[in-house]
């Protein structure tokens, strides 16, 4: 066996140019692959992320009848006495945090200029509100009635600042309109954009008491240790005043993309392993036709049709070797660069998830031992083909061709 590897290596030196570029060839082929890889691991996994930290948690859990689309303060469709129900759900061991919040719909206005938003009330010392990254400022105190916090892009483009003052207009629970003044006591940063120039927190008391809404609340927050216990919770929230919601109820569009982006990976993978194996069969074609008269003259001394083809899959396989071992180095350092910088694409505005601005590449151990190990597997499928028609030649036939 040794020996066959070692004519093998002598078999490609003797055409280094050609062994290089095919060994190149499965390098970037699987260089690809491994960064295509982390790519839509890490676009699917950040969206999911964003969208359950910042959207819809793990759960929701709010009044049966409770639209959060039209972002109603209409007693109807609110959980009253928000805070005991949250301490329920919250002292179950699968719960990380439960809290209240209170979503409206308003209008920031700034002189002449004007936008709509949505009003979120937190509690401000809740665990929930680490997603908001404060770029400057400080979150308002609980009992705070003139502080809100708003998003960095949203600051920006009306030049605001801490201690800036902003108007806010709010639908009432009433069904009237409501304007108050208010001081930037904060600005923070989710990593999207899209998201931060949209929202303006307030403390949950001052958002109860601005709206309406009194000891009231659209809905209850909720985070799990594992999110796949998700259904097992929700089965444990009891009431028939409540809607419980999973996660995946919530966020059927974002499960269908990550289902669809699964499928378009595959179709990619399959047409860059097609290109390799092109490559990889129109080299050792040219190896079979090259080396004609060098094969007659192996098999008229006694080397079987079996040793011809391991002879040609010994080149093959470390051909492969080269490439993989070339291509998973560059391919993982592609990914964790990346993972670390990102990739920006801006504001980024999808219906139904939540997008950060940049693109954080996550290469899974599984992803690059399949990967690379399929490479490596297509490589001397791809140059059994070749082989074969070596095995198959004629002595005779062989000696006779041109030198």
């Amino acid at each position: 066996m040794m020996n066959l590897f070692k004519l093998a290596l002598l078999n490609l030196g003797r055409h280094r140019r050609r062994s290089a570029l095919s060994a190149l060839a499965l390098a970037i082929s699987l260089t690809l692959l491994l960064f295509m890889a982390a790519f839509f691991k890490g676009e699917m996994r950040s969206a999911m992320e964003d969208t359950l930290r910042l959207g819809s948690g793990h759960l929701r859990v709010s009044a049966s009848n409770y639209e959060p689309e039209k972002l109603s303060v209409s007693w109807e469709y609110l959980i009253e006495n928000p805070q005991e129900l949250s301490a329920q759900i919250a002292s179950l061991e699968q719960v990380k945090f439960a809290t209240p919040r209170l979503a409206a719909s308003g209008i920031v206005t700034i002189g002449n200029d004007s936008t709509g938003v949505q009003i979120l009330g937190v509690d401000p010392a809740s665990e929930a509100n680490e997603p908001y990254q404060l770029v400057s400022g400080t979150f308002p105190a609980a009992d705070d009635r003139s502080g809100v916090v708003i998003g960095y892009p949203l600051a920006e483009s009306f030049g605001l600042q801490v201690g800036s003052q902003i108007n806010l207009l709010v639908n009432t629970a009433e069904g009237s309109v409501d304007e108050q003044p208010f001081i930037v006591r904060g600005i923070f940063t989710t990593g999207s954009s899209t998201y931060d120039k949209g929202i303006v927190l307030l403390p949950l008391d001052k958002a109860q008491a601005f709206s309406g809404a009194t000891n009231r609340a659209s809905f209850i927050f909720v985070m799990l240790h594992d999110r796949e216990q998700s259904e097992a919770v929700a089965a444990a929230i009891t009431g028939a005043a409540y809607k419980v919601e999973t996660w995946q109820k919530m966020n059927e569009l974002l499960v269908l993309i990550n289902d669809f982006s699964n499928a378009y990976i595959m179709f990619l993978n399959l047409l860059i392993l097609g290109v390799t194996v092109t490559v990889i069969v129109n080299t050792m074609l040219m190896a079979v036709f090259e080396r004609t008269r060098e094969i007659g003259i192996l098999s008229a001394l006694g080397m079987k049709g079996r040793q011809i083809i391991a002879l040609f899959l010994a080149e093959a396989a470390l051909l492969a070797l080269g490439g993989v071992a070339v291509g998973l180095l560059a391919g993982s350092a592609l990914s964790l660069y990346f993972g670390e910088v990102g990739i920006y694409f801006g504001d980024i505005g999808v219906s139904g998830m939540i997008m950060g601005d940049r693109i954080y590449t996550y290469l899974t151990l599984e992803d690059t031992v399949n990967l690379t190990i399929t490479a490596f597997i297509v490589t001397l499928l791809a140059s059994y083909y070749p082989a074969r028609i070596a095995s198959r030649m004629e002595p005779v036939e062989a000696l006779r061709a041109e030198k």
